[in-house]
């Protein structure tokens, strides 16, 4: 799953994609370089991010959406609002991908069941201005714990009419988890493809990286983090994972590429 974010602010590529027509060429560009999906998305959800207003938001998402789709790409987007989901849908996009997992807007499950859609559920407890908040970090085991909880979010979708076989569940890394708590999710992916639903790891450029990478209290840079992030598809797809959303995406197509074919030897 390649990454296009049509924001201004994004925490890796902010405002390089914001065009239209510069987010289209992108998506063309990831499908070229092996992505299977290309995600669609029109608000920054990094952590302090504040929201944009709808109108914004499909401004951005529906004219980029509506061309890849025609080129046949599939498309899926990344958005928190029912309206924008229905929207882009009616343009053609293949998936919704709610960082939320149907949370942020009470009409999303509804829309998501009515059309049919997949549907990404990730563990989401607060938006991102509030989320990396002491009160919204705190687990007693995290895997054990954010495990729990995206059950308690499956079955809010399965209520509403969401297929069991159109979930896809995500545990939300850097989305209300430290550094360190990330590290053990991605220790205990096997926890998460147990849900018996495929399981969308997206570690891609995040902070945890860019501190582990540190050349002394400076951050590796978002761009310097992409072979990082490729080791993770590896350690993701080795554990099973159904995809991983990433901003770069040949590095991470090889590295599931080695996996399968390794695989193919057991």
């Amino acid at each position: 799953m390649g990454v296009v974010n049509v924001t201004p602010d994004s925490f890796s590529d902010g405002g390089r994609w914001l065009d239209a027509d510069a987010a289209i060429a992108r998506g063309r560009r990831l499908v070229a370089d092996g992505a299977d999906l290309v995600d669609v998305g029109g608000e920054s959800t990094r952590p302090g991010a504040t929201r944009v207003d709808e109108p914004t938001e499909l401004e951005r998402v529906v004219p980029v959406v509506r061309e890849l789709a025609a080129d046949g790409v599939a498309v899926s987007v990344d958005t928190m609002r029912a309206s924008v989901a229905a929207a882009a849908w009616e343009a053609g996009a293949s998936l919704v991908n709610d960082v939320s997992g149907g949370r942020a807007d009470p009409e999303m499950l509804q829309v998501v069941a009515d059309a049919g859609a997949p549907f990404v559920v990730m563990h989401w407890r607060a938006h991102s201005a509030s989320m990396q908040h002491a009160d919204h970090t705190h687990y007693d085991v995290v895997v054990t714990d954010v495990v729990r909880e995206l059950e308690r979010q499956v079955a809010d979708a399965l209520d509403a009419g969401v297929r069991a076989d159109r979930l896809v569940v995500d545990p939300g890394l850097g989305f209300s988890k430290t550094g360190e708590q990330n590290w053990e999710i991605l220790a205990s992916l096997e926890a998460f493809a147990a849900l018996g639903h495929p399981l969308l790891v997206a570690a891609s450029r995040k902070r945890f990286l860019g501190e582990l990478l540190a050349d002394g209290d400076e951050l590796r840079p978002t761009d310097g983090r992409d072979d990082a992030t490729a080791a993770l598809s590896t350690v993701s797809a080795r554990a099973g994972a159904w995809a991983v959303r990433v901003h770069e995406a040949r590095p991470s197509a090889d590295a599931v590429r080695v996996v399968a074919r390794l695989g193919a030897q057991a």
